[in-house]
């Protein structure tokens, strides 16, 4: 019994010397730091005032409210000709076609489109291209101008003006 006391009691010699009171390194350190001079403490940022925001569109129409009534007329408004032969630049979305160029035949001009396919396509006034029966409607040296007909938010379509221009 007395040999497992032994090994005990070491332990117990070690823990107490670590607790013993030698802070005089401890001691040295602080008095030294405390002994350096202090340096110059930096002034305060400037703080902005703060200004506040007058919300004015309180007034306005809200955006997550329809913004007409209902129509009834939607059946003498616009409308896309369904039974009408679509033409082969019409099964590309308009942002994938590209101008790449015209032609003048016979005093005719033409725009060069580049469609999705790669290939290049000639389009005169009066023809359709993109999938929202897009019509031409003027073609100059630099730009394609065409109607699409669109869905509104009411159940009929609008006509919107688009364009493709010369690529670069």
């Amino acid at each position: 019994m007395q040999t497992k006391l032994i090994p005990l009691a070491a332990l117990a010699c070690l823990a107490l010397a670590g607790c013993a009171n030698d802070m005089e390194e401890l001691q040295q350190k602080v008095t030294e730091i405390k002994g350096r001079p202090g340096e110059r403490i930096e002034p305060l940022p400037q703080i902005k005032p703060y200004e506040s925001f007058a919300y004015a569109a309180a007034v306005m129409r809200s955006p997550f409210v329809p913004s007409a009534p209902a129509r009834s007329d939607v059946t003498n408004a616009v409308r896309p000709v369904k039974d009408r032969p679509r033409q082969f630049l019409e099964q590309f979305p308009l942002d994938t076609l590209r101008m790449v160029g015209t032609l003048q035949l016979s005093g005719r001009a033409y725009g060069l489109v580049q469609g999705k396919d790669g290939l290049v396509h000639r389009v005169l006034p009066g023809n359709y291209m993109g999938q929202n029966d897009g019509r031409v409607l003027s073609i100059t040296k630099t730009k394609i101008s065409l109607v699409e007909i669109v869905p509104d938010a009411v159940g009929g379509y609008i006509e919107r003006p688009a364009a493709l221009a010369l690529a670069e």
